[in-house]
Parts: structure tokens; sequence; C-alpha cells
């Protein structure tokens, strides 16, 4: 390889002539100008060493504390100076190396999504672009820089099977505040995409009252008569249920009153092409329809009612599942004091935690006391249960509480 002799030269003028810190702010701006981004990530903590008063190159040995914090500033804008530039070139895998550490989430997830609706509108034999593609996939799902962009992505490279399975194994695993964005996703497209097929169905049949662009499944239904007794089936049951099953994650309107809407759907299918759930929700689309209606205000009553008789019926092997729906409905009906009653009579010996605990989704005991203002309720169920733990928390709550 030839190298340009006149670079070193510059170099050593430039040394010569400003010192050692202008010459590496020069060989930095020459390097970006060439998009050498990895050297410019090397010529920086060079400068940070240098301007920290550290060796520029080999083992640091001992530092104070205070200096290692100032370095590892100036790594991380190193790592955002150089990170970004890579992940606009395409170089995905190169740029995550960088932000990994240092990138803002939401700026991270925002630049994502920029980069993705060309790659998806490429050619099928674009290699470059399918690569690039894949490779945000894996840091936006499998990394989970955006689960939300991932899911997207899956449902409209590989299909919903693909993406439903793409969640239960990469986003399941997440806390619920960062599930729910992919939840929503997969909400509203099983929706879109059951909402055009009855569509369809009834203008095949001679409906002339379907809107053009529908909004409502149940509108439909009911301009239909309910297609009750009805063989036809519009959607892959297993999609449906399994989206139902993701969906309770999510707690915002539009996605609840969307999630409601496929249950009504599922209520309307044969008994035998439906699949049956784990306690509280043996009966996916009945229960879901419950469970999503009361979140919307509708038939509240009756939706407690199902869900307290199944937590006062459920078997052992079923687990604190049919416990926990109850207590968080309770909760995001705004019932602390019965969602805390709820929780307590929870068996105590609860095994593996349900899916609803695991993904952080209750409420803790003391969120519920301090709700409900119900601190002697949860000290007295302490002291019956032996738990320290808990009663220490609540006072310490409490003691908080009531400070000016």
């Amino acid at each position: 390889m030839t190298h340009d002799a006149t670079a070193f030269q510059r170099l050593d003028a430039a040394c010569a002539a400003s010192g050692s810190e202008a010459m590496l702010e020069s060989l930095a701006a020459s390097l970006a100008n060439r998009s050498r981004w990895h050297a410019v990530f090397d010529v920086r903590l060079m400068q940070a060493r240098l301007a920290l008063g550290l060796p520029v190159t080999g083992d640091l040995g001992a530092v104070p504390a205070d200096v290692r914090d100032r370095l590892d500033e100036r790594s991380l804008a190193a790592c955002r100076e150089v990170g970004w530039p890579l992940l606009e070139d395409g170089q995905i895998a190169a740029a995550w190396m960088y932000l990994r550490a240092a990138a803002d989430p939401a700026e991270l997830a925002a630049r994502l999504e920029k980069l993705v609706p060309p790659l998806l509108a490429a050619d099928a034999a674009d290699e470059e672009a399918a690569r690039r593609l894949q490779e945000i996939l894996g840091l936006a799902l499998w990394e989970g820089a955006d689960p939300a962009l991932g899911i997207a992505i899956v449902l409209r490279t590989q299909g919903t099977c693909n993406a439903i399975t793409a969640y239960e194994q990469a986003v399941t695993r997440l806390p619920a505040a960062r599930q729910r964005p992919a939840a929503r996703v997969l909400v509203a497209h099983l929706h879109r995409e059951l909402l055009g097929a009855v569509a369809a169905d009834l203008r095949g049949r001679g409906h002339a009252d379907v809107p053009a662009e529908p909004d409502s499944i149940v509108a439909l239904l009911d301009a239909a008569g309910g297609l009750t007794d009805d063989p036809s089936i519009h959607v892959d049951v297993s999609h449906l249920q399994s989206v139902l099953r993701i969906a309770r994650v999510c707690d915002d309107p539009p996605t609840l009153e969307r999630a409601w809407e496929l249950a009504v759907y599922g209520c309307r299918l044969p008994a035998e092409v439906v699949y049956p759930g784990e306690p509280p929700f043996e009966q996916v689309a009945p229960a879901s329809r419950h469970f999503f209606g009361a979140l919307l205000g509708h038939e509240v009553d009756a939706a407690l009612t199902f869900f307290r008789r199944a937590a006062a019926t459920a078997e052992p092997e079923a687990g604190t599942l049919p416990t926990d729906v109850l207590v968080l409905l309770l909760w995001r009906l705004g019932r602390p004091a019965e969602a805390l009653q709820a929780a307590l009579d929870r068996p105590s010996d609860q095994g593996m935690p349900s899916t609803l605990q695991a993904a952080g989704l209750l409420p803790s005991l003391v969120e519920l006391a301090a709700a409900a203002g119900a601190w002697e309720t949860l000290r007295s169920a302490c002291i019956a249960r032996g738990d320290e733990i808990t009663y220490a928390a609540a006072l310490v709550a409490e003691d908080l509480a009531a400070r000016p």
C-alpha cells in the first residue's frame, strides 16, 4: 500500500508549530473528512488521555476516581461522535459497538426507524439492503434497542406467525414498559388484518352498507347480525389468541379498544377451532372480552365477578396468575383497597412468578397500601405472614408520606 508522505509531514509541521494537542485535533478532522471513524475514535481517546495528564497509550494502571470518570465521559462522547456516522453509513454492527453504552435509547430508536423504509422498499435482489435490514432487526429486536421497530420489520418481511414467535422469544423478557410499544404494533396489525378480512367477506355477501374504510370490527359484526353460528373464520385462530395474551401488557385506550374488538370477534368462533388457555383465560376470547372490556368501562361488575370467581376456584397448579389478573384489573380500575386485599389473599407459597409478576406489571403491596391508605391492613398481614421486609418497607413509606 502506498501512503501519502505529505500527510505525515503535515503532522510533523502541526506538532512543531502548534503543539501535540492541535496536531491531534487536526488529525481527527482529517480522518473524519475521510470517514475513517474507527481511527477518529482512537485519536479522541489519545486526546482525552492527554487532556487529563495520562499516558496517551498503554495501560493506565491506577487512576483516581474523578479522573476515571472524566475519561469515561470523553470516551462516551467519542463513541457517539463515530457511532452515529457509522449508523448513517449503514455499518450497523460497527455502529452498535460504539453506541451500545453511549447512545440515548430514544435517539437511537428514532435514527434506526428512519433507516428502515428505504430498505423495506428495496428490490428483493438487493443483497446489501437485505444485509442492512437484518442488522437493524438484530439491533432493534434481539439487542433490545427498539423492540417495536423489530416486530414491525418481522411483520413486513416474515409475517404474523414469525412476529409472534419473535415477541415471545425476545420481547417478553423485557420490563412491561419496554414490551408495550411492541405489543401495540402486533395488536394494531392483527386488528387491521381482521378488519379488512371481515369487511371483504361482508361485501362479498352483498352487504352494501360496509364502509369503504371501516374502523370497527364490532360495528361490522353488528351490521351482519353478529355472524353467530356462522362457520366463517377470517383470521388464524392461534394468532388471535396469542395476540390477546400479549395485549394484556398494554394500557393505552386505543390498543385496549382494538384488543377488546379482537376478543369480541373471538367469541363468535366455533368451539372446535379455539384452543384452551391458562387460567383464568381457559376460554381465551370470553375472558379477554371481560378483561379488556372492563378496562374500557364495559360491564365492569360482570368482569370483576368473573375474575373473582376464577381466583377463588383456581387449582394450586394454576399458580398465582388467576389472582394476579384480578389484582391488576382492580389496580387499573382505580380500586387499590380491593386490589390490596386480593393480593393479600394470594397464597404465600407462590412458586414461580406469573408472567404478570415477571413483567413488573403488578404494583407492590406497599404501593397498594399507599394508594388505599391501608397501612394498618398491610402491617397486620405482614405480622401474620412473618414478613419483616414488607413490614419495614411499609413503615418507611408511611413515614415518608407523613412528612411535610
